[in-house]
């Protein structure tokens, strides 16, 4: 999937750079060759450029150990390092002194995002309809990103604390050098369900292009917010009514078959097999990880034994290889997979874990049927068996994993830990061996939280930025 943009608007590159800078002025003029956007084809174009829908998680990846590290990569003090082998003590805020993905790319998007809300009501060429559709795009695509950066940056919402704890800081204005305030959490995630609320209203059945919002996206986006602030009513609610505008399951053991010769030739690890971006009939919206070019990376053995046995996903995307000095599941494919965007599945565990969670058996059973559902598309039909749960506990210790196996390698299981560690019920310690040594990373850890940019705490433009983690 490639779109390209046709033009540049001035006044949203403008107001990314005064985001990250104490500088005042850049450009008088219009640089030759650019535009500034007038028709609605052209603000349009922003949503079809593949740069604004990045949502790079690689550090809360690393800190899950969910991609492979190559020992040599771990040999030194490093951002990198600290997170993947839980190096408490050492500073990462320090360590994290260049340009991260995960915060520039962000709001570099919001700015267009801003731009778009601002300025399409007055823009040519278009009905009024189309304005307040390619506003609400715009509207859940900021509130998609600002949600990442939260979970990114912030403490995991509590309602006791949430007025209190500090979240990233807010733009929603195009002007250039506007001003940013850091809101507090609560704030943060009033300000997204209004632009996904606002928004909903006006989103289309069918999407223009994958990376354009529909109805089931904005429904989708509602219910993993929901589900993150706990609010499992609501959650269950959302989840459904994106269920009802698209269903689908990739079937993974017909991909398989499909594809076994190459997937079992022996001493092969080709990359060139055939994409489903374009057709996964899950996608709700497709967005990127930390690139446009992201794929499937590496795995370590212990990662790869938490899949069940039997796991075609598992099995189309993954092969053991040697790669001195260790033994590891090479990622075999080279699509781009939908590492920042939403897709069924995701919709199938949040209302299986909201289910399990009212209790009594007819639910649990409810909640397992609807896990199951998604594992027959998952599981060889001689590894299958339904799973039971006879407890709320059991319930969603299945749910959690299928859904951490399903979304590794994205910022999906992370949100999870973040919210499951302030559960007393499933808080987990989590532990590891390496170089001989017994590793842990506690549920109440401040590592849970990513430290912003130096860049950006030392020039936070016309705002202030505080650390939300001592290290």
């Amino acid at each position: 999937m490639k779109f390209k943009i046709p033009y540049i608007a001035i006044g949203a590159l403008l107001i990314s750079m005064a985001l990250f800078s104490s500088c005042d002025e850049y450009l008088d003029d219009i640089p030759k060759g650019e535009k500034i956007p007038t028709s609605l084809a052209d603000y349009e174009a922003f949503i079809r450029n593949e740069n604004n829908h990045m949502n790079d998680a690689a550090q809360a990846i690393n800190l899950l150990n969910d991609v492979y590290k190559k020992p040599s990569d771990l040999s030194y003090v490093s951002l990198t390092s600290i997170n993947y082998n839980w190096m408490e003590n050492e500073d990462r805020i320090i360590q994290n002194n260049s340009g991260e993905a995960a915060y520039y790319d962000s709001y570099t998007a919001i700015s267009y995002w801003n731009l778009m809300i601002s300025s399409v009501p007055d823009a040519t060429e278009a009905s009024d309809t189309e304005k307040l559709e390619l506003i609400a795009q715009a509207k859940v695509l900021r509130a998609m990103n600002y949600f990442h950066l939260t979970n990114y940056y912030a403490e995991q919402y509590n309602e006791g604390t949430a007025a209190t704890k500090l979240s990233v800081p807010l733009i929603t204005s195009a002007e250039m050098g506007a001003p940013s305030e850091q809101i507090s959490i609560a704030k943060m995630y009033e300000f997204i369900l209004t632009d996904l609320t606002e928004g909903i209203f006006n989103l289309p059945v069918e999407s223009t292009t994958l990376l354009h919002p529909n109805l089931g996206c904005g429904y989708a986006m509602l219910a993993r917010v929901y589900l993150q602030m706990g609010d499992y009513d609501n959650a269950l609610l959302y989840a459904q009514k994106a269920l009802d505008q698209n269903n689908q399951l990739f079937n993974w053991k017909e991909y398989y078959a499909e594809n076994k010769d190459q997937i079992e030739k022996e001493d092969d690890w080709s990359t060139s097999y055939p994409s489903i971006t374009l057709t996964n009939p899950e996608n709700y919206i497709f967005r990127y990880g930390s690139s446009t070019y992201s794929s499937n990376s590496s795995l370590s053995l212990a990662r790869a034994a938490q899949f069940e046995v039997g796991d075609a996903r598992f099995a189309s995307k993954w092969k053991v290889k040697y790669q001195a000095p260790d033994s590891i599941y090479y990622g075999i494919r080279s699509d781009k997979f939908n590492a920042g965007g939403i897709t069924t599945p995701e919709m199938y565990y949040i209302k299986a874990e909201c289910v399990a969670r009212k209790g009594g058996q007819t639910n649990l059973d409810e909640a397992m049927l609807t896990l199951n559902t998604v594992r027959e598309t998952r599981i060889f039909d001689a590894n299958y068996a339904d799973l039971t749960a006879s407890t709320v506990e059991e319930a969603i210790a299945s749910i959690r994993k299928e859904k951490a196996n399903e979304y590794v390698q994205t910022a999906i299981p992370f949100w999870d830990m973040k919210r499951f560690n302030k559960e007393a019920n499933y808080a987990q310690i989590v532990t590891k061996v390496y170089n001989n040594q017994s590793l842990e990373l506690s549920p109440d850890s401040h590592m849970w939280i990513m430290p912003f940019p130096m860049g950006a705490t030392s020039n936070p433009g016309n705002g202030t930025l505080e650390q939300n983690t001592p290290r």
